[in-house]
Formats: C-alpha cells, sequence, structure tokens
C-alpha cells in the first residue's frame, strides 16, 4: 500500500494513542457506561479523550482528501484511512474518540457534498468540532426498506415549511444524549411515475415538536449504547424550508451518495475486530491447557486458527482494492466492489469471530471479551446499508451484463 509521509506519521501515532489511552481504559469505560443513569450518555472519559485526540490532531481522519477544506485542509484518500478505521475498529467505541464513528461521519459527508453554506454552518461545523451527534432517518418498520422507493414518511410543502408524517425505526445514534441533528427521507411527490424522483431528505432537529421517541432498540440483545437505536414518530413535524437537501425529488441520489464510503467504513471497522479477536484466540490456545497439552496442540484449533489469518487476509484484500477504485473513479463507479465488500466481509468477520469466541470457551460469549459485542456489529452490518440479497441481486445482475 501506497502511503503519504502524513498518512503513515498520523498512523504512527494513532496506534500509539491506542496502547497508550485507550486499551488501558476498555474496563473504565464499560464500568462507567454500566453504572450510569442514563446509558446513552458518552462517558466522561472518552470526552476527555476527545481534547487528547484533538490536541494530536487525530481528528476527523475519515474526511477525504477531496473534502480537505473542511478540517484545516487535510484529508486521506480511501485507501490512506483503511488501516485507520481497521485500528479504531479493534475497540468498538474507539471511534467517536477520533470523530470518526458511524452515523456522523456519513452525515458530515452528506452536509460536505449536497449542504448549504447555511446548513454547513449550522450542522456540519459543530459535527466536525464533535460538538453534537446527528441521525441518519431511513428505515421504516412497516414497510420493506431494502427498496428505498418504499419508504411512506410524507413530507409536504406547506407554505414556508415542510409538514413530516411518519415512522422511523433502527435509526443508528438516535438515543444518544447530544443527538442534535435527523436527516430524514421520505416522498414529497409521492404520484411521480419515475419512483427515484418520488423521495426528499431534510434537515430536522430532534428538539422540533412533533418528533418523539417510541423506545430503543436492541439487536440481538445489545442497546448498542452510548449512540443506540431508536423508533422515532413523526407527527405534523415542521421544517423550515430551507432546510431541504439538493431539492425536493433528489433524495435518493443522496442515499446513493452516502451509503457507498460508510459500507466500506464499517467493512474497515470490522477487519480491525477480526484482526483483534486473531491476535487474542493465539495467546488463549497457547496459554490454555486440555487434556494434558496446551489447546493449540489440537488440529482443530490450527485449522480454525489458519481459516481465519485467510479470512481476514481476503477481506484486508478487498477493502484496499474498493478504496483503490473509489479513489480513482469515485464511489459511483465503484458499486461492484462496495456490494462485493459490503456482502463478504461482515459474513467472514462474523465467522472468524464465532471461531474466537469458540476458542475462548464459556467467555467468549460473555462481556469478559468484546467479541460477542463485536459478533453483533458484524451481524447487524448485513442489515445496515441495505440488506446482503439486495446488493447480491444488483451485484449479480451487473456482473451478468458486464460478461453476457
Amino acid at each position: 500500500m501506497v502511503r503519504s509521509d502524513t498518512a503513515e506519521m498520523l498512523l504512527a501515532r494513532l496506534k500509539d494513542f491506542m496502547d497508550r489511552h485507550v486499551y488501558p481504559n476498555e474496563i473504565a469505560y464499560r464500568e462507567a457506561l454500566n453504572s450510569a443513569q442514563n446509558r446513552f450518555k458518552s462517558p466522561d472519559l472518552v470526552d476527555e479523550l476527545k481534547k487528547l485526540a484533538m490536541k494530536q490532531e487525530l481528528w476527523n481522519l475519515f474526511i477525504h482528501v477531496e473534502y480537505g477544506r473542511y478540517w484545516k485542509n487535510r484529508g486521506l484518500t480511501n485507501l490512506e484511512y483503511a488501516p485507520f478505521a481497521e485500528e479504531m475498529g479493534r475497540v468498538l467505541w474507539s471511534p467517536e474518540v477520533f470523530n470518526c464513528n458511524a452515523p456522523d461521519t456519513g452525515n458530515m459527508e452528506v452536509l460536505m457534498k449536497y449542504g448549504t453554506p447555511e446548513q454547513k454552518k449550522a450542522w456540519l461545523e459543530p459535527l466536525l468540532k464533535g460538538e453534537i451527534r446527528s441521525s441518519y432517518a431511513m428505515t421504516e418498520p412497516d414497510v420493506a426498506s431494502s427498496d428505498a422507493t418504499n419508504i411512506q414518511l410524507e413530507i409536504e410543502r406547506d407554505d414556508d415549511a415542510w409538514v413530516l408524517n411518519g415512522r422511523k425505526w433502527f435509526i443508528t445514534g438516535a438515543m444518544h444524549e447530544n443527538n442534535q441533528l435527523l436527516i430524514v427521507m421520505g416522498k414529497t411527490d409521492p404520484d411521480n411515475p419515475d419512483r427515484r424522483r418520488q423521495q426528499s431528505q431534510v434537515l430536522v432537529p430532534t428538539q422540533t415538536p412533533g418528533v418523539s421517541i417510541v423506545r430503543p432498540l436492541t439487536t440481538l440483545g445489545y442497546d448498542d449504547a452510548p449512540f443506540g437505536h431508536a423508533e422515532i414518530l413523526f407527527e405534523g413535524v415542521r421544517v423550515p424550508v430551507e432546510n431541504i437537501l439538493l431539492g425536493p425529488g433528489r433524495g435518493f441520489e443522496i442515499a446513493q451518495g452516502r451509503l457507498g464510503p460508510g459500507r466500506i467504513h464499517h467493512c474497515m471497522r470490522l477487519i480491525g475486530a477480526a484482526q483483534r479477536a486473531l491476535e487474542l484466540s493465539c495467546a488463549r490456545v497457547t496459554n490454555r491447557n486440555a487434556f494434558g497439552k496446551p489447546l493449540s496442540k489440537n488440529q482443530s484449533v490450527r485449522e480454525d486458527i489458519s481459516k481465519s489469518f485467510s479470512d481476514i487476509e481476503m477481506a484486508r484484500l478487498l477493502v484496499h482494492e474498493t478504496c483503490r477504485k473509489m479513489d480513482r473513479h469515485g464511489a459511483g463507479k465503484a458499486m461492484d466492489l462496495i456490494a462485493a465488500s459490503k456482502t463478504r466481509i461482515p459474513f467472514l468477520v462474523q465467522k472468524v469471530l464465532d471461531r474466537c469466541m469458540q476458542m475462548h470457551g464459556a467467555g467468549g460469549l460473555s462481556a469478559d471479551y468484546f467479541m460477542s459485542e463485536a459478533f453483533n456489529y458484524a451481524r447487524w452490518c448485513r442489515q445496515a446499508d441495505g440488506p446482503d440479497q439486495v446488493h447480491h441481486m444488483t451485484l449479480g445482475k451487473q456482473i451478468i451484463a458486464r460478461y453476457a
């Protein structure tokens, strides 16, 4: 991999930061979160680490070089950023420390690409500074949201306002105490014969009257605090007409522009989780004895380690090749590799984590190790940003057309 001197320097600094400040605080973080009256508030130690990360210029590392002007004229290519995200993925809560957490990164990219100067000042600037959190409200409980044209939330024009009515769910980050912005996708022109021109996206402050949290949601029993997932009801929610992004009928276009890079960021982080699980498992099987010998002497254990190593290397190479294509030709031209990454990497990582949990015995299923929560992350990534089946369907159609 070719990286600039700046990227190499920052990556070394990031690894040192993780060693000095993140890994030593894993137990403290978990205890602070579990003892908090409000689990959906970032622990104070995260706020302290944020200040330190910003001071060391380990902040907003996700910003692509194309948009570096938004933060101190800096930016990394997708390929350069991949090892950064992988490193952060080794500790699931650490991306927030560097302001590189989903869904905020994707929302900041939306505002960079499509926001007006006024929208950027009101929302992008505080997001870049880590002062607020945000969510992306697309999925709905009553329709198959894997087909985005099914979305039913109504967005109607009423003089100088847009009025929203509908319901969303599994909205990541919506439970966070400091969430102040929802980017909401709904239908402004339901009768348009072009189904991809029916939707629009609007910016909705979370404290707007009519916005209410119905309930927090879990995935495999995890509440994913402090960000969480929520079901949200919109009842007569009014926002100014200037809160629309890009213009009426452009919602599908925005969604496609947002979700591509976001899918790859998830894959990068998952590889970090899998790599760490493999490393922990190698130490575990070396030091754990059963039936008079270390677990590492068992053929089945060696096979699992071998398979896991190969799966991780394949996943990493696929991500890097996807990043290269995105950097050279843009996300739109790399949708084939983005789809391949999105469908294969969470699945591969899920298998790796399953093997590693097995090698840790009953403890592997517990909160004593990070692997069960990482397994949950890998599993919900197979649904997030579109279920795997839709991406397989689209990619298969594309590949058939290419070679037929």
